[in-house]
């Protein structure tokens, strides 16, 4: 076994003049003729880039095979989505995909998986290993003939989409994958057994025997050292990771510019390319710190309007962003606080004209694994007075490589947060992975 770690490299001085998007050309404008011409208007207009902008694309998967409930709806929201947008993810979770058991939605998905590679759109598939989401015909299985249909499930399905499906989440949220007790599933049992680093290792070689050339990510939600150091032991077990993933939800209120740029600069030190695979942005009331899960947090409306703004104040770290018109989403995932931060107290919670708690996301909203994992943050100054500034906010979802707008979801329930001990396996151990107090969580994806 070949370890891939390396030391992790210095933080980097930030350009500004953008050197590396940056070019000198000259073009010369010719007639039908060849002859060059001067002294002529000339307009220029990107059509494609290289980054990856991306948004899931669940609710064009009818559209894209031809059974949508509502072609108009869909034909403008496809318009509209084509307008932004250049990669996209679609919904391989193992339970929606193969609901019985030898009988996966193949020729669905590969239907829309086409329908956007022939408009030129990067199309990822999220996820092939996940915990969540699980067919209920594994439950009761022993752990080797699940592995052995996990396995095989890997590999049939890269093999399928080769070609068209060249981008996966190999494997989805590790760290919390051997202790999450909040539904019953056949993956939390095999990788309590085998450890993260093995499971892992199984995803990646499996998809990467099927299609060599796949760029195959490592995605998590969980921004904390805990994430870091699974990602150094996957690197020393010589494991190759091509990508990234890192989730970006914010429940509890905007991360901003410091937050995003002192995430970046940590995983950024492993050297491989990041993507933000899913991020949330809120309209309206944010999620007091009290709330553990996200089903408990129910708000009465979204506040977006036809026109784009916002219907009430609220408070997102002093800034705010141009909300989105989409249909709003009902996905929901567990997230909040500890009762008790910075300290031994909690800011109290401001109400907003609703009389709804929300709690503003200066002083101890870090502490939420939305905002970037369960470290401790410095005490910030006690929030300023007042619970609201008047401005927009976005409603967002994604799965892609970057935020994007999410639009109409499905979703199903996960149970309550709690908080367990130790969550390292014999196996984690002995492969160097980090021994962390992890919450026991439900969430949304």
């Amino acid at each position: 076994m070949t370890s891939l770690f390396t030391a992790p490299t210095g933080g980097r001085t930030p350009d500004p003049s953008l050197a590396h998007r940056r070019a000198d050309a000259t073009v010369t404008l010719r007639g039908p003729d060849g002859a060059p011409l001067a002294d002529q208007d000339v307009v220029v207009r990107q059509t494609r880039h290289a980054f990856l902008f991306g948004c899931i694309g669940f609710d064009l998967v009818d559209l894209a095979g031809g059974t949508s409930q509502d072609p108009a709806y869909d034909g403008r929201l496809a318009d509209a989505w084509f307008d932004v947008f250049n990669q996209t993810t679609l919904p391989f979770y193992w339970g929606t995909f193969e609901p019985e058991r030898g009988a996966p939605q193949t020729d669905r998905l590969l239907r829309a998986a086409r329908w956007f590679a022939d408009r030129g759109v990067v199309v990822k598939g999220h996820p092939l290993v996940w915990h969540t989401v699980q067919p209920d015909w594994l439950l009761g299985l022993p752990d080797a003939e699940v592995e052995r249909l996990q396995r095989e499930r890997v590999r049939r399905d890269v093999a399928a989409f080769r070609g068209v499906v060249d981008t996966w989440d190999a494997i989805n949220e590790v760290v919390i994958m051997p202790v999450f007790t909040a539904q019953e599933n056949a993956i939390t049992p095999l990788a309590r057994q085998k450890g993260r680093v093995e499971m892992i290792r199984m995803a990646f070689e499996e998809a990467r025997a099927e299609n060599p050339g796949a760029t195959l990510l490592l995605n998590d939600f969980d921004l904390s050292t805990a994430y870091e150091c699974l990602v150094e032991a996957v690197l020393g077990a010589g494991i190759r990771i091509d990508r990234l993933g890192l989730q970006s939800h914010m429940h509890q209120g905007y991360l901003g510019e410091e937050r995003t740029l002192e995430i970046l600069d940590r995983f950024s030190r492993y050297g491989i390319p990041i993507h933000f695979t899913e991020t949330t942005l809120l309209s309206g009331d944010l999620m007091p710190g009290h709330i553990e899960d996200l089903n408990d947090w129910q708000v009465e409306s979204w506040p977006s309007t036809p026109e784009g703004r916002s219907g009430r104040p609220t408070r997102s770290s002093g800034t705010t962003a141009p909300c989105c018109p989409t249909r709003p989403s009902r996905r929901r995932r567990t997230g909040g606080c500890p009762t008790v931060a910075c300290g031994s107290t909690r800011p109290a919670a401001c109400c907003g004209p609703t009389g709804r708690p929300s709690l503003p996301t200066t002083g101890c909203a870090a502490w939420s694994r939305t905002s970037g994992g369960w470290r401790r943050p410095p005490c910030a100054p006690t929030p300023r007075a007042g619970c609201g500034s008047a401005g927009s906010s976005v409603t967002t979802r994604s799965s892609a490589s970057t935020a994007a707008v999410r639009g109409r979801s499905r979703w199903t329930p996960r149970g309550p947060s709690r908080w367990r001990g130790s969550s390292r396996t014999p196996r984690d151990a002995a492969a160097g992975a980090p021994d962390v107090r992890r919450p026991r969580a439900g969430r949304w994806r």
